[in-house]
């Protein structure tokens, strides 16, 4: 059984990390905010541009270009977007299980046949995948320290000229979505070549042309300019909904392990509560005792 001074000594223990873990949540919480209204504010114009391009590529015949047409897949780089830092629960574990299992089912013939590269978004990822001796081309490690929208022009820059130049065939992200504080849904999507919905297949009813415009200048050069600004806005909603998802998760995390924290504390209170009757029941036992010693010798 443990003694009172070992007791003492966790009871401070674990008084000091609820503190921390109750500051921890704090600064998540304030974190979220601003993460999850950016997210909100943005993903109008992310879903707006992605009709538009939608439709503009619907309605134009015999259009070409690069980051459109697609070509037969020699070999594949996946992205992976995790964060920094940790406790944030399971945020990076559950993403990084289902993108190594994505790698070796779905991606396993570009893996055997090294046609596959990887690049990591946050530092846990890329120590991840490094560590396993995967194909990691670049990692981009404390990213989210200062997450501006130029960090994730220079990530969509280099990948969208890996792609123009034939170093890779086909671009996939695996990311976290936020849905909520609590939820978090792991996505796989495909960034280049782009895809866009078949005119028969745009639901939007706002976006579908009603007349006959006039475009100048003309819509390929429209196209031209559209593209590579919606491969950026599509790069900059991917790191806002994983920055988003982090500090939710985080502050999950810190709000469980406060908790846990004060229940612990319960039970060792009760602990230290039953150690101590217990030694002041031993010493009575003994004061009684070495009374009726002297007694009997008198």
């Amino acid at each position: 059984m443990a003694t009172l001074r070992e007791i003492r000594r966790r009871i401070i223990g674990i008084k000091s990390t609820q503190q921390i873990t109750k500051a921890m949540k704090m600064v998540a919480a304030a974190r979220l905010r601003r993460a999850q209204e950016a997210i909100l504010n943005f993903r109008p114009y992310a879903n707006t541009i992605s009709h538009l391009l939608d439709n503009f590529v619907a309605n134009i015949e015999d259009y070409d270009n690069p980051l459109l047409k697609a070509r037969e897949v020699n070999k594949v780089t996946v992205v992976v977007v995790t964060s920094d830092r940790g406790l944030c629960g399971s945020f990076n574990t559950n993403l990084l299980r289902y993108a190594e299992d994505y790698i070796k089912t779905e991606l396993k013939v570009y893996l055997d046949s090294k046609n596959l590269d990887i690049v990591c978004i946050g530092k846990k990822g890329n120590d991840f995948f490094t560590k396993r001796n995967y194909p990691v081309k670049k990692g981009y490690v404390n990213f989210f320290a200062n997450l501006t929208y130029d960090s994730a022009l220079d990530v969509i820059h280099f990948l969208s000229n890996e792609y123009l130049i034939g170093r890779t065939d086909k671009v996939v992200f695996i990311y976290n979505e936020f849905k909520s504080v609590i939820s978090q849904i792991i996505k796989t999507v495909q960034i280049l070549p782009i895809v866009v919905e078949k005119k028969n297949e745009i639901k939007p009813k706002r976006f579908r042309p009603i007349i006959e415009f006039i475009y100048e200048p003309s819509r390929e050069n429209i196209l031209n300019t559209l593209l590579p600004k919606y491969l950026e806005v599509q790069m900059w909603r991917v790191v806002l909904e994983s920055n988003a998802s982090e500090q939710g998760a985080r502050m999950t995390a810190m709000d469980n392990a406060t908790e846990n924290a004060k229940e612990l504390l319960r039970i060792l209170s009760l602990s230290y509560n039953r150690a101590r009757q217990a030694a002041i029941t031993k010493e009575l036992l003994e004061i009684v005792a070495g009374a009726d010693a002297l007694k009997e010798q008198g």
